[in-house]
């Protein structure tokens, strides 16, 4: 199908265009350093008694992250749109994910696993909604043909500054347990007290400080509509909207086809970036160390991913990139489900079991992180191009609904995913076969994405 495009030329300079994706740069170490390299981790390991039971409290703190955000994220899409304003609307999460990410400091072992839980899922939610308002920008800034790349480049700016926190972390504050070191042979920073959680803590922080502080330029720079209605008209109206913009989906089999396809893999997803990180934890005791320089690994490949994948989007179009990335991100999946000390593939390639020593010693750590760089190749692209699969799909005057269903895609089902690997880890206490659940997402998916047309739906002028 064509997209008109005489009425979404550029509106904003290019100093604009950079603040709203600094967003991104702003947004991304939370995710790489909280929820799957570094705090995620150490409150399985360090929180709960023993692995099984941490994976389990983490799926369901991102369980209850998901029903949330599932429940309101259509509506604040909605509001969006009523309200036409987006950054107050920011200003007041990033309220609540700095405050919540601040307070993680206090997550000491052996304080409640309760409070740590309550303040990842505040955290959690207040970031998606803040996700939301930034992403239904998009539309409105930039041409359609220059969204894939502009997204992209975006997503990986965020890789390199969740990289370049994680590296901090690891080289000046996590200290290798064998050594007392940090990975460039110093004490940690400030004291930190690695028995006491400390490098793991201050995470949480730093996250929150990074965050505040690289928001600013979008404020500053980036265009914003101006004001509609009130917050309580805006509110009645979001509802409103929300309910006619479901019926309208009838109307519009492509984007519900997209959104469907995109609610199950994005669970998948979901699922193996939270989770990946704390399976690895249990499964070769590594400690932050370990974890930072794994995570470290991974988002370099991860912004390579992007920046090639700005060049494909813009070459062969989003849909091509999803596809290819769910196929890495499946196989990737599958091998490291598959792998354990001393094999590989469910047993069918044996592994040396002996430790050779030093950092990843065993062979199967070596094939965990074979496995892990094709999930850094496909993990920004899968995503970044979806967003923009959508941007082109639509019409700037609907893009707070739209992405207010996108977000409902990524999150209205995706309870089920950790939910699934908690339920199956705890009935059968084997964390591997928990895991197994997520390639059943991305399958299914990938099967429902191959027919949905490109772009979902033609865009009126």
């Amino acid at each position: 199908m064509t997209v008109v495009t005489e009425s979404r030329e550029p509106r904003t300079s290019r100093l604009g265009i950079t603040g709203w994706m600094l967003f991104d740069w702003a947004a991304q170490p939370f995710f790489t350093v909280i929820t799957t390299f570094i705090f995620g981790p150490y409150l399985v390991s360090r929180l709960t008694e023993d692995h099984a039971a941490g994976q389990a409290a983490w799926s369901y703190t991102l369980t209850l992250s998901g029903i949330a955000i599932a429940l309101l994220a259509p509506i604040m899409g909605s509001i969006a749109d009523a309200s036409g304003a987006r950054k107050p609307w920011i200003a007041a999460f990033a309220a609540v994910k700095i405050l919540s990410l601040a307070a993680l400091w206090y997550a000491e072992p052996g304080s409640s696993l309760i409070y740590a839980m309550a303040l990842i899922v505040l955290a959690t939610v207040a970031a998606e909604f803040s996700i939301v308002f930034n992403d239904s920008m998009m539309p409105r800034l930039v041409r359609p043909e220059d969204t894939g790349r502009i997204s992209n480049i975006a997503w990986g700016l965020g890789y390199l500054g969740g990289m370049i926190v994680l590296i901090a972390v690891v080289a000046l504050l996590a200290a290798n347990p064998e050594t007392g070191k940090t990975a460039i042979g110093i004490a940690p920073l400030f004291g930190l007290d690695a028995a006491a959680g400390e490098d793991a803590r201050i995470t949480g922080p730093i996250s929150a400080l990074w965050y505040f502080v690289f928001i600013l330029p979008m404020f500053f720079f980036t265009p914003d509509q101006s004001k509609g209605l009130p917050i309580a008209a805006a509110v009645r109206a979001g509802f409103a909207d929300l309910s006619e913009a479901l019926r309208d989906l009838k109307n519009k089999p492509g984007i519900l086809r997209f959104l469907v396809a995109r609610m199950i893999y994005q669970d998948g997803v979901n699922g193996l970036l939270a989770l990946g990180g704390t399976f690895a934890a249990g499964m070769f005791a590594w400690q932050t160390f370990e974890l930072g320089i794994y995570g470290i690994i991974l988002n370099v490949v991860a912004i390579g991913g992007c920046l090639y994948a700005s060049r494909l989007d813009t070459r062969l179009g989003s849909k091509t990139v999803v596809v290819m990335s769910l196929v890495c991100l499946t196989l990737a999946t599958v091998g490291i489900v598959s792998t354990g000390p001393g094999f590989t593939l469910f047993g069918l390639i044996p592994l040396p079991a002996e430790d050779s020593g030093g950092l990843f010693g065993t062979a199967a750590e070596k094939a965990y992180i074979l496995y892990g760089l094709l999930i850094g190749v496909a993990f920004g692209p899968v995503q970044a191009s979806a967003r923009s699969y959508l941007a082109q799909s639509i019409h700037p005057d609907e893009a707070g609904r739209y992405f207010g269903l996108y977000a409902l895609s990524g999150r209205a089902t995706s309870f089920l995913a950790p939910l699934s690997v908690a339920l199956i880890t705890t009935a059968t206490g084997s964390a591997r076969a928990g895991m197994m659940a997520l390639i059943v997402f991305l399958v299914v998916g990938f099967l429902l994405l191959l027919r949905t047309p490109y772009p979902a739906a033609k865009v009126e002028a």
